[in-house]
């Protein structure tokens, strides 16, 4: 197709523009041939016409479709032009935030100028082992596909970085070494990675500065040689420089700095070392202040100076080299500050005791007068004399700065030899990587000698670069078999022809430096007679007579004449060198110990010849050079140095790296368009691009053309040889066959022709998508018309309806209305005749009432004043009545009284006679007795009379009484009467009161009754407010309860929220410690393999010594204490010295729980230590006392007997003891009942039996001692004299047969000292009872307190609210329940070490025993046991069925480690025995020796078991079904261990003949945790070799591979999709996965893995499969798109089922899939509105921030119907995501192990019933 058919309508193209260099624009009119303009729109909506050039009639670039734009590889874009390559790296590096693109063989970086998180170990470890053309472009994999290619052809490559100043150049640098540092490691101890990383902040310190356009900026070219050994690890490595910008030690432009160096040395002036060096700030210096910028922001230079220090110690600078290295500096910037005076024009002269003089000689050791001589003389020596001359001041100072930049340049030089002499191995280089960081083509507004090296060397770079291109090319088009036709290609080599051929530019330069009065005006015209006119590559400036033009491969340069000779010359004084060598300072000398005798020049411009690759060894001088060798110039070194490096490059593989600077503001993600296509067109990436498209620039493989471009073909062209297919539809669709080419491989397309592919195919999908949105469309708008049909006659339906109930309303309104009329019209009238009514009745009412209240009163008045007169008469007569009864009874009173005086008078008168006459008649007592008498008859007579009168008296009274009665009468009568008239008064005055009353009553109640309506209209409308205010109160009252219930509701659910947080975070805190835990098991093993290989080197490598130096583990011995147990006497002793492995450790290792584990190793072995010596201690007691046994004479019989009985009662006890303690954790177990200390509870019980049980052993034990002492009685008196006759028989025989007394004192002995043990038994029985009740009364007394403390806190609590109750409660609870099991857990814990306590004891006892019984039956004599009668001892006999146990002899130990482990097959036994038959076997040799209670045996067993299975497991690590089956055969015997272990927790499971095998003498607690430890490591092996097999699968069969086929149209790919790095391996699928995961489940399964093992092995899979294709698919542009979205998805779904067919959903698998499961939703998922990054966010909680905005970033259409992801909506995503706390790390760790457990899993097989096959060579072991 003719390139002029594709400009039509719509299409877009490029047109220069001045601002934006190309700008796009958009044909609305055809192009037609001959046609002198275009009509155009451009993006702003701006219609312009654009004028073809009249002479090329060239038609303006096209623009590539959208679909292309952002490739990876410019070479993928159809049209391959400079806007095209321009616009890309635009979108890439605005849009995307991509710094890398390839192009071709070439990776452009453009500089961010901002820190990006692309650079960390986890991308390092993404792109090892990577493809190039897979990933990402990426620093990191062109340093991969160099190390590759090395590794692969075993050939030197070369990665060669280039750009402008500023551009990046030395960073890209320094992340390449640092990728080879991290990715190979060293073959030394010596850390050499890290010294070569080192090696950078030197160099730049002392080769760095800041310019105009860099605050970094390499002032000289390196070549850094890495060199690898043939394991491919970093030996060492060599460095060579290139041309040090010297000139800027003594001069600096506007706004730039000297070398860091100089400014961190001011910085650090006042350190106390750096006193002498008399240094103080930068602008104190001419050296240092001439460019006015002596700081740079954000760079602290005395930090830097920290760092730079730092970096020479670790190369092995010492101290003092150092030292003299900074005062050699300091004497540069002082020599600065000299200043001289002139004395006339051709001399001059320094003042007297100049202080910068002086201090610089001081610092270079150095005389004073000499060195001011010679600053202003020189010496010129003829052929006969010599002669002293002065020099001018301008003279003075060019020699005094061509001192300084001579001192500079030799330290320099000195710098990078010792830096070489650190980073130099004694190890045989195999290979090397060269890294070369160079100064890119340069163009200033002066350009001088130093421009025209850089761009020299760029020429060279250039022309190699060209060739290697053009090679790679020819070599693709040879292997495809295609016709190759030379391409023409910019050839630079007449530029290089002028610069260094035969009367070139630098042989003209050097033939001038020859001359004695050569001057640079000289040169110029010399240059101008030579190649003005001559050479189409040199120019003249029109207006300069001092400056020549050349034409460069990337553009004009003009360059200033001025100083050329000068700087080519170097010049340098001979005899200033001479007082320097003659220095004091012993490092002065040094500089110019290895330099030629001094002339006007230097020896190179790195100051020594470059180093050859094998080896780095300073240059030595010839004394037998002549003189014209010595006066090389700067140039002439260049171009040796120049043609060496060329020489090198050539003979690698180069790999190229070009770095842009995309401004010149240092603007982060700023793009200068113009600034730009300068520097594209200068570093060679847009002639790589015109090479690519001059052939055929788009290549395919034919399924890749195949699957793009189905769509185009038709069912019938479809064959099943696919190469063939392609090329018949090829024919119909290009129909000029040169437009393409068929390869073998791949189809080759020039230029556009893949555009035009695209639009044919977007053509043809256009129509289809409008055949299918007509059809869609059609469809949608026929559902609408019948569903706006049918609603149409359902709304007429209801309307109709609506109509009809209207009007039926509207009548029965009607009527209503009529009858309400009625009604209402009755009414009124009713109402008006009702009140006329009424008001005549009140009105005849009212005056009837007032005629008869007038009748009334009438009538009241007259009866009223009848009354009146009666009681007014009635008064008058009560009056008259009263006066004459008082006149009478005042008449009567008088006449008494006179009566009454009377005869008191005559009383008076007879006293005073009688009182007289008792005093005249004293004595006359007889008379009176006489009288007396007479008086008694008397009084008799008077008695009698007195009777008389009674009688008459009585008869008085009752007379009286009846007159009383009458005028009392009377009186009531009279009193009634005066009551009448007085209460007639009273009446009257009530009545006028009631009448007053009743008045005032009316007007109350008048009052009231207002009052009352008054008050009843107010209640009622309080009671309309009381209710109003009710119904509120009701309703807040609802309202109320919904919110208490809503609260509670909520509170629960926050405090299930809470709970279950907190059971997460506590998960998470102990799956953190075990991961810990389990990464510090991790690192020892990795130590533990380290140690074993360094010892096999040194083994091998005996002879070799070893650079660097090695340091002893402090932490080995106490790992190796800790996981093999039983090593620490054997290894220990073996093995003293170990090695440590460097300081960087690539497991994370928790150091705070690593020294608890040390600090707890270290107390287990201390306590360990001490539990043997006891045990040593007893075992001597007990040998010294079996030797006195023996020494003395044979004790009784009866001393055996009771030692019998003594060791039966231990082992009675012994299970008694057991027993109770069984019983004692049963009850304490039951922590359910809230009671469980109570009085009653179980532990209560258990607690009272143990305390009644032991106080009847106590009384038993008193019983015994009772007999016993009875019995010693008896014995003792039958022992006291010989010839004392017993009833005893027994003791009469035992007396006969002792030969004499000593026997008999040694049997009582005996006897006394058993009494004397058994009371003392008996005593701390007693004591242990007393403190057991204590204990006991404390707890009661604890119980009671708790009660009360209980019934406190229930009284407190039903005080509170009902909520507050139930948390309160529900606290409380919570906190006893804490207590309760902290309590539990302490008593459980004493328990286990008084139990384990005692059987130490028991065994001890029995150990004694047994020894003692063995020597006394030694000692006895047969007769002896015969003779003495012996008590019945019951003797246990063992049963003799299998027990379950095997025996082998100690011997066999190795033979049997060795078939059963070392040489057993682990598919044989998974086949054909029982899974775990190893472990079973392997237990019950462990049973047998606890059996015997032999511990060195099973100490022994357990060692060499453990040591062999590491032996085994280092031996086949890689195989997967050797470590599953030793992880498996590990878990069962750990589960074993647990199981017969005899304790309670492990043993609820077992069958009673299963409890029978549990182990008797020993607790292997600790050496279950050694086999856990292994088992773990061996877990982490397992991990490790499935993720080997797994990893090549992962990204081939879950992203390349098309499960769904058609799904995902492959794009345009460029040259680097498949390089030449790329084996030739099979595809995998999904299927292969599958397959795989089949593989290792069925091998699990065989072997007997635990299924909670096999779960937490299948979620360590899936994690290693969705984080690795994660991690691909954020570094693979090429797999972001809707369609592999889909494919994702579906492999996921894939993966899931095959969950469910193996019945591990519940696994925790599927959840570590989800961030992929997210990523590919996310893929899939509209990514246009507000709402859609609402979605997003919501959705994609498993990925960070950064993987969406990656994600997002990365996404690409595959077809011109999907759309990009805007910007905009990328900072939406962003800043609804900013308060997301998350790591900001982008990848996934592939290496993470989740913490994986062990749980109990016992076995339900018998010992007894297995059987041992004698496949396993096992005949030595024999049932027990």
């Amino acid at each position: 197709m003719a390139a002029t058919e594709l400009y039509t309508k719509y299409a877009r193209i490029w047109i220069p523009d001045p601002e934006v260099v190309w700008k796009s624009a958009e044909l609305v009119k055809d192009y037609k041939s001959g046609d002198k303009v275009l009509h155009l729109r451009v993006e702003d909506g701006k219609e312009l016409q654009y004028s073809l050039d009249a002479k090329s009639k060239e038609l303006p670039p096209l623009r590539n479709p959208d679909i292309l734009v952002g490739e990876n590889d410019l070479t993928a874009l159809s049209y391959l032009h400079e806007p095209a390559v321009l616009h890309n790296l635009k979108v890439r590096f605005i849009d995307s935030k991509l710094i890398y693109t390839y192009c071709g063989i070439v990776l452009v970086a453009i500089n961010p100028y901002e820190q990006l998180p692309i650079y960390g170990e986890d991308i390092i470890n993404a792109y090892s082992g990577q493809n190039m053309g897979d990933m990402d472009p990426h620093i990191f994999a062109v340093a991969e596909e160099a190390y590759k290619q090395m590794a692969r052809d075993e050939r030197n490559q070369s990665i060669i970085v280039s750009g402008e100043s500023g551009a990046g150049k030395t960073v890209s640098a320094k992340y390449a070494m640092r990728y080879f540092a991290t990715v190979s490691g060293s073959a030394s101890e010596a850390n050499v990675e890290e010294r070569v990383l080192a090696s950078n902040p030197i160099m730049e310190s002392i080769g760095n500065a800041k310019t105009t356009r860099n605050d970094n900026s390499s002032r000289f070219g390196k070549y850094i040689e890495i060199g690898f050994d043939k394991r491919f690890r970093i030996l060492g490595a060599n460095m060579r420089t290139y041309l040090l910008e010297k000139s800027r030690v003594i001069f600096q432009a506007e706004e730039e700095r000297n070398y860091h160096i100089f400014y961190q040395l001011c910085a650090s002036a006042t350190l106390p070392e750096f006193k002498t060096l008399r240094l103080g700030n930068a602008s104190h210096f001419h050296y240092t202040k001439q460019g006015g910028s002596p700081v740079i922001d954000g760079i602290d230079d005395a930090k830097e100076m920290m760092n730079t220090r730092r970096a020479c110690t670790l190369l092995g600078i010492v101290d003092s080299c150092q030292m003299g290295i900074f005062q050699i500096l300091a004497a540069i910037l002082h020599l600065g500050n000299v200043a001289f005076t002139s004395r006339d024009a051709d001399s001059c002269t320094i003042p007297a005791k100049n202080e910068p003089l002086t201090i610089f000689c001081d610092l270079m050791g150095v005389e004073y007068e000499q060195m001011a001589h010679w600053l202003c003389h020189r010496k010129l020596a003829t052929a006969t004399e010599t002669y002293i001359k002065p020099i001018s001041k301008l003279q003075a100072i060019n020699a005094r700065d061509a001192l300084a930049k001579h001192v500079y340049a030799s330290l320099f030089n000195w710098i990078v030899d010792n830096v070489n002499q650190a980073l130099h191995s004694t190890m045989k280089q195999h290979s090397f990587i060269g890294v070369l960081d160079i100064y890119g083509f340069e163009t200033f507004e002066i350009n001088s000698f130093e421009q025209f090296c850089i761009n020299y060397a760029n020429e060279k770079l250039q022309q190699q670069f060209n060739m290697h291109v053009f090679k790679l090319e020819q070599e693709e088009y040879m292997r495809e078999q295609i016709p190759w036709t030379l391409i023409d290609f910019y050839d630079n080599q007449p530029c290089i022809n002028l610069i260094e051929a035969k009367l070139g530019i630098l042989d003209l330069l050097d033939e001038e430096c020859k001359m004695p009065k050569g001057s640079d005006n000289s040169w110029a015209q010399k240059l101008y007679n030579t190649h003005l006119n001559k050479s189409v590559l040199f120019e003249k400036p029109r207006m300069s007579n001092k400056a020549f033009i050349i034409q460069h491969f990337a553009d004009k340069v003009e360059y200033q004449c001025e100083g050329f000779l000068e700087k080519n010359k170097d010049t340098v004084y001979e005899e200033q060198i001479k007082v320097l060598k003659s220095s004091k300072f012993k490092m002065l000398p040094e500089l110019f110990r290895d330099e030629k005798p001094i002339s006007p020049t230097t020896a190179t411009p790195s100051g020594r010849t470059p180093l050859s690759r094998a080896a780095v060894k300073p240059s030595k001088s010839k004394t037998a050079q002549t003189s014209k060798e010595h006066k090389k110039t700067v140039g002439h070194q260049f171009r040796n140095s120049l043609h060496l490096l060329m020489e090198t490059l050539n003979a690698t593989t180069p790999h190229y790296v070009r770095c842009i600077k995309p401004n010149d503001f240092k603007f982060p993600f700023m793009f200068d368009e113009k600034r730009t296509v300068q520097q594209l067109r200068a570093c060679g990436v847009l002639e790589t691009i015109r090479i690519s498209a001059a052939g055929f620039p788009s290549r395919w493989t034919y399924q890749e053309f195949f699957s793009r471009y189905r769509v185009l073909m038709k069912q019938k062209d479809v064959l099943n040889d696919r190469k063939q297919t392609c090329k018949n539809v090829l024919e119909k669709l290009i129909l000029d066959q040169d437009k393409y080419q068929f390869g073998k491989t791949k189809i080759f397309f020039r230029a556009g022709q893949v555009a035009y592919l695209e639009k044919i195919r977007a053509d043809k999908l256009r129509v289809a998508c409008i055949r299918i949105q007509k059809t869609i469309r059609g469809w949608l708008l026929r559902k609408k018309y019948l569903r706006m049909r049918k609603a149409a006659i359902t709304i007429q339906r209801y309307v109709r309806g609506y109509q009809a109930r209207c009007l039926a309303t509207f009548l029965r309104r009607t009527k209503a209305a009529i009858i309400i009329q009625k009604f209402q019209r009755m009414y009124v009238v009713r109402k008006r005749y009702c009140h006329t009514l009424a008001a005549t009745l009140v009105l005849q009412s009212y005056l009837r009432g007032y005629i008869a209240r007038k009748k009334y009163q009438q009538m009241l008045r007259g009866h009223k004043a009848t009354i009146i007169q009666k009681h007014v008469r009635g008064w008058l007569a009560r009056v008259r009545y009263h006066r004459s009864l008082e006149a009478i009874l005042y008449l009567q009173c008088c006449f008494r009284r006179m009566m009454a005086k009377r005869e008191l008078k005559k009383l008076k008168i007879e006293a005073r006679s009688v009182e007289h006459y008792k005093k005249l008649n004293v004595g006359m007592e007889n008379k009176i007795m006489q009288l007396q008498r007479r008086i008694d008859e008397q009084t008799k007579d008077s008695k009698s009379l007195i009777e008389k009168l009674s009688t008459l008296e009585a008869a008085y009274t009752s007379e009286t009484e009846k007159l009383k009665n009458d005028v009392e009468r009377l009186k009531m009568s009279e009193e009634e009467a005066k009551n009448a008239t007085n209460r007639v008064l009273s009446l009257q005055e009530e009545i006028g009161k009631l009448r007053k009353e009743l008045h005032q009553t009316q007007t109350e109640k008048k009052t009231i009754e207002e009052e009352a309506e008054i008050y009843k209209q107010e209640t009622d409308q309080l009671v309309l407010e009381l209710k109003e205010q009710n119904t509120l109160l009701k309703t807040e009252k609802d309202e109320l309860n919904h919110r208490i219930q809503d609260q509670a509701k909520e509170i629960t659910e926050v405090m299930e929220k809470r709970f279950t947080e907190e059971t997460k975070q506590l998960d998470l805190d102990l799956n953190n410690e075990r991961q810990r835990y389990q990464n510090l098991l991790q690192e020892f093993s990795r130590l533990e393999e380290r140690y074993d290989d360094l010892k096999d080197e040194m083994k091998v490598m005996m002879s070799i010594s070893k650079p660097g130096h090695k340091r002893r583990d402090s932490t080995h011995s106490s790992n190796e204490s800790e996981y093999t147990y039983s090593s620490e006497i054997t290894e220990a002793e073996e093995f003293p010295m170990r090695t440590e492995e460097p300081s960087e450790k690539k497991a994370p290792l928790d150091m705070s729980l690593f020294l608890k584990l040390q600090k707890r190793v270290t107390e287990l072995e201390q306590e360990k230590q001490s539990l043997q010596d006891e045990l040593d201690k007893k075992e001597e007691q007990a040998l010294r006392t079996k030797i006195k046994e023996e020494e003395r004479p044979q004790m009784r019989g009866a001393e055996l007997e009771y030692e019998s009985l003594k060791r039966q009662e231990l082992e009675s006890e012994n299970k008694k003891l057991k027993n109770e303690l069984n019983e004692l954790r049963k009850a304490l177990m039951e922590k359910s009942a809230p009671n469980v200390t109570a009085p009653g509870a179980p532990a209560y019980r258990v607690l009272l039996d143990q305390m009644t049980s032991v106080s009847e052993e106590l009384e038993v034990r008193k019983e015994e001692v009772l007999i016993l002492r009875s019995q010693l009685m008896s014995q003792k008196e039958a022992i006291q004299p010989k010839n004392t006759m017993t009833d005893s028989t027994i003791l009469l025989e035992d007396v006969q047969k002792m030969k004499d007394k000593g026997e008999i004192a040694q049997a009582y002995i005996g006897l006394k000292e058993t009494n004397r043990l058994l009371e003392s038994q008996l005593q701390s029985q007693k004591r242990s009872h007393d403190n057991e009740l204590e204990a006991l009364r404390g707890e009661i007394q604890s119980l009671k307190e708790e009660n009360n403390r209980q019934q406190q806190l229930l009284a407190q609590n039903l005080q509170l609210p009902p909520e507050a109750r139930i948390e309160a409660s529900l606290q409380h609870e919570i906190t006893r329940l804490t207590n309760e099991n902290l309590d539990l857990m302490e008593q459980l814990e004493k328990q286990d070490k008084t139990v384990r306590k005692l059987k130490k004891q028991l065994k001890v006892y029995a150990k004694k025993i047994d020894e003692l019984e063995v020597g006394q039956m030694d000692n006895i004599s047969p007769g002896q046991i015969i003779d003495e009668p012996i008590h019945p001892v019951n003797i246990p006999r063992k049963e003799k069925d299998f027990q379950g146990m095997l025996e082998y002899k100690k011997e066999d130990e190795p033979k049997l480690v060795k078939n059963l482990i070392l040489d057993l097959k682990p598919r044989g036994v998974a086949v054909n025995l029982i899974p775990g038959l190893p472990a079973y076997i392997l237990f019950m040799c462990v049973r047998h020796a606890d059996y015997l209670n032999d511990d060195q045996k099973v100490r022994s067993l357990l060692t060499s078991t453990i040591n062999g299975i590491k032996k085994i497991l280092k031996k086949r690590g890689d195989d997967f079904e050797t470590v599953s089956f030793w992880l498996s055969n590990t878990c069962r015997f750990l589960h074993c261990l647990k199981q017969y272990s005899g304790e309670e927790g492990f043993m609820k499971h077992n069958t009673p003949r299963q409890n029978e095998h549990c182990l008797t003498n020993f607790d292997l607690a600790e050496y279950r945790q050694v086999l856990s430890d292994l088992a773990i490591q061996i877990y982490q092996q397992l991990v490790r070799v499935l993720e080997n097999i797994l990893q090549p699968m992962i990204v081939s069969g879950m992203l390349e591979h098309e499960t769904i086929q058609g799904v995902s149209g492959v794009k345009p790919t460029g040259l680097r999709k498949r390089t030449s790095s790329i084996a030739d391996e099979g595809t995998y699928t999904l299927d292969s996965i599958i397959r795989q995961l089949n593989t290792f489940h069925s091998i699990m399964c065989q072997h007997g893995m635990d299924p909670e093992l096999i779960k937490q092995v299948v979620k360590q899979m899936f994690y290693i499969i969705g984080a690795v294709t994660l991690n691909n698919l954020l570094l693979r542009k090429d797999m972001c798109s809707w369609s592999k979205g889909m494919q994702i998805r579906y492999n996921v779904s894939q993966l899931e089922e095959w969950l469910r067919d193996k019945n591990l959903m519940n696994s925790g698998a599927k959840e570590t899939l989800e961030p992929l499961i997210q990523a590919a939703q996310l893929l899939q998922v509209k990514k246009k509105t507000d709402e859609d990054a609402e979605a997003i966010c919501s959705m994609c909680n498993a990925l960070t921030t950064a993987q969406i905005v990656k994600v997002l970033n990365l996404y690409t259409p595959v077809n011109e119907f999907e759309e990009r992801v805007s910007v905009s909506f990328i900072r939406t995503i962003q800043l609804r995501m900013r308060d997301k706390k998350d790591s900001p790390q982008l990848l996934m760790d592939a290496k993470h192990i989740f913490p994986v457990t062990f749980p109990f899993n016992p076995s339900s097989l018998a010992l007894e019933t297995i059987q041992i096959p004698a496949s396993l060579g096992l005949g030595f072991i024999c049932r027990v």
